[in-house]
C-alpha cells in the first residue's frame, strides 16, 4: 500500500457497494470487496456502504464482522458510515434498538427524512468541502444528538447529516450516487493522514 493510492475496504454485505468502488477509484484509491473479517488486516480504511441497516447489522453479527471493525477503528484506521452505515456506527438509535458498532458518539434516527417515496435531492453546503454537495437522501437517517467531541460537518433543513469524530466520519446522503467525488476524497486524505 503506497501513501499515494491507499487500498480502501467497502464492506461487501449488502447496500451500494459497487458505487462507492467506483466513487473511490475515481477519487483515486484502490478498493477492495471486503466480504470477510481476515479482509480488514490489508486495508487503510473501510466504508460501511447504504443498504438496509437492520439486514447489514445482522449480517456483521452472522460473519464475525463487529469486534474486528471495532479493532479496526481503535487502530487509528478511519471508518466512513453512509447512511445505513451512519445508524451502524452510532452509539444510540432512538427508536431503542441496540448499536451494531458504537464507534461515534451520535444518536442516530433510522428513515428520518421519510421512507423510500420521500427519498430527494438537495443542495448541501458542506464547507470543509467549498462548494456545495448535491446529497441523495433515501430513507436517509439524521444525527439526533451528537457528543461535544463530534465535528459536525454538515446540516439540512436544521438537522445534522455529516459528522466527523477522530478517525469515524459519517454521512446521512450517499455521495457514491453522485458524480461528485469530493466526500471520498475528503475519506481518503483521512486515510492518507492516518
Amino acid at each position: 500500500m503506497s501513501k499515494e493510492s491507499p487500498v480502501i475496504g467497502v464492506l461487501a454485505l449488502q447496500g451500494a457497494v459497487r458505487e462507492h468502488a467506483a466513487a473511490l477509484r475515481a477519487a483515486g484509491a484502490e478498493t477492495e470487496a471486503i466480504k470477510w473479517p481476515d479482509q480488514l488486516a490489508g486495508i487503510a480504511g473501510l466504508i460501511i456502504p447504504g443498504g438496509e441497516s437492520t439486514t447489514i447489522g445482522k449480517l456483521m453479527v452472522k460473519y464475525g464482522f463487529i469486534q474486528a471493525i471495532r479493532d479496526l477503528a481503535a487502530s487509528g484506521r478511519p471508518v466512513y458510515g453512509s447512511c445505513a452505515g451512519l445508524i451502524a456506527v452510532a452509539k444510540r438509535i432512538t427508536e431503542g434498538t441496540d448499536p451494531w458498532l458504537s464507534l461515534m458518539d451520535i444518536e442516530a434516527t433510522r428513515n428520518a427524512f421519510g421512507r423510500q417515496q420521500e427519498s430527494f435531492e438537495a443542495e448541501i453546503a458542506i464547507p470543509v468541502l467549498g462548494a456545495p454537495f448535491t446529497g441523495v437522501f433515501i430513507r436517509a437517517p439524521w444525527i439526533e444528538t451528537a457528543g461535544s467531541g463530534v465535528d459536525i460537518l454538515a446540516e439540512y433543513d436544521g438537522r445534522k447529516i455529516m459528522a466527523r469524530e477522530n478517525n469515524i466520519l459519517v454521512t446521512a446522503f450517499h455521495p457514491e450516487l453522485t458524480t461528485d467525488t469530493r466526500v471520498h476524497e475528503y475519506f481518503i486524505d483521512m486515510v492518507r493522514e492516518a
